[in-house]
């Protein structure tokens, strides 16, 4: 299955039927087949690292143009990579089994793309090829969900220090981990928007309180601390659904969901566009930054029974098959603005000698309702009548993130190694 077959339905979930809405879903689906080949080729490689087995870079050449990113998952029977009681970094949020969810059977299944084999995930192997190298999830709790589930793939390896304090008191929102024996640092940069944002509700912050946000200025508590990496890892999303007021230029231009008069109704498209597009554009317009830039696509939240607020959960116990599976709109337009943003940025990256890459998750996790904390997983606030819906279980589906980011670094050590043997 490819993710741009997936049938398209549209807002109401009914599906087109009219010419029009023909013509549009089948632009979208030449996009979504041409934009992550396009993207992925365009890209120059990482620079090399000592020890890597050359046999598993032979495994990927041999499996070169295939789209890892489009497949299915499969029954696996060797369960996942490590358990809550093996991995001590797990987050209480995310500890599904410490809080005793009832099946495991969401652990026994492994993402098969349609024309390759996706390696499996080799610890020493990945950290052999970030010897000496940083890498930095900059968005929100998503993106930390998966540099945790990187935490837990490493710790049968090396158990990592926590050097947060050496940087910020705030040891919840940021967190850095050190890896002496190799040099190697693992952080999560907290910015749910990308840009700057501050609270609007009189009452003050809670689940779904309106924000300002500030659509051409970068969110300093990344961009500052930037420079220093070698690989950073963008991805942001579910927070663009609560109601926001937008600003360009210090002046109001439009709000989501605002419910106020006299002040433009836009989407959360717009504001979701403009916020990648000033975080790439800060990445290109940084002198000192020479790392290769990442994409994590838009991950889908499931909820079912009602919205999230209002009793929705995911009670699922296995991945959707094809059949069952439908994709609302909104999913589809968070994912094509992303994508569109990143085609933009790899083109002025290449003028600049810059590398973005994609990390394409969204199809795979289309398909894996069952994959979430639901009740099963203690949120800060304690707030257990809302089910969390958004993030992934520890052990999960998540792990195959980190797969992907592994098959992407081989695959630029491959490509540096052939430029290399050019020159010679």
């Amino acid at each position: 299955m490819k993710f741009h077959d997936i049938e398209l339905p549209n807002e109401k979930n009914t599906t087109p039927n009219i010419p029009k809405q023909v013509f549009l879903l089948a632009l979208i689906l030449i996009v979504l087949t041409i934009i992550p080949l396009c993207l992925n080729n365009d890209s120059q490689s990482p620079l090399p690292s000592p020890k890597i087995n050359t046999n598993d870079l032979k495994s990927i050449e041999s499996e070169e143009k295939c789209d890892v990113f489009s497949g299915k998952w499969v029954p696996f029977s060797q369960g996942p990579y490590y358990t809550n009681e093996t991995c001590d970094l797990i987050i209480d949020q995310q500890n599904c089994m410490k809080f005793g969810r009832p099946n495991t059977e969401f652990l026994n299944w492994r993402w098969k793309p349609d024309e390759c084999e996706l390696p499996l995930f080799d610890a020493v192997q990945f950290l052999e090829l970030v010897r000496g190298k940083s890498i930095a999830f900059v968005g929100d709790s998503v993106g930390r969900n998966q540099m945790q589930s990187l935490l837990c793939l490493l710790v049968g390896v090396v158990h990592p220090e926590d050097i947060t304090l050496n940087y910020t008191s705030d040891t919840t929102n940021f967190k850095r981990w050190f890896y002496a024996d190799y040099n190697f640092t693992l952080a999560t940069l907290w910015s749910p928007f990308l840009v700057k944002a501050s609270d609007a509700d009189p009452s003050g912050h809670s689940y779904n309180s309106i924000m300002n946000l500030y659509l051409d200025r970068v969110d300093e508590a990344w961009a500052a601390e930037i420079t220093i990496f070698d690989y950073v890892i963008f991805s942001a999303g579910q927070w663009f659904f609560r109601p926001l007021m937008f600003y360009e230029n210090d002046e109001l231009v439009g709000c989501y969901k605002c419910q106020q008069e006299n002040i433009t109704e836009l989407t959360q498209y717009y504001g979701y566009r403009k916020a990648f597009r000033t975080a790439f554009r800060t990445i290109l317009s940084l002198k000192d930054y020479k790392g290769v830039t990442f994409l994590r696509t838009f991950s889908p939240a499931h909820f079912e029974n009602g919205d999230w607020n209002k009793g929705g959960n995911c009670v699922r116990t296995k991945p959707f098959t094809k059949e069952e599976l439908r994709v609302e709109q909104y999913i589809m337009e968070m994912y094509l603005t992303q994508m569109e943003e990143q085609r933009a940025a790899t083109k002025e990256g290449r003028k600049r000698g810059l590398e973005f890459r994609l990390l394409d998750t969204t199809e795979a996790m289309l398909l894996r309702p069952d994959g979430h904390p639901n009740h099963y997983g203690h949120s800060q606030d304690k707030n257990i009548t809302i089910a969390d819906c958004v993030h992934w279980c520890l052990p999960g589906p998540i792990d195959t993130w980190n797969e992907f980011l592994l098959y992407i670094l081989m695959e630029g050590q491959l490509t540096l190694g052939r430029k290399l043997q050019k020159n010679d």
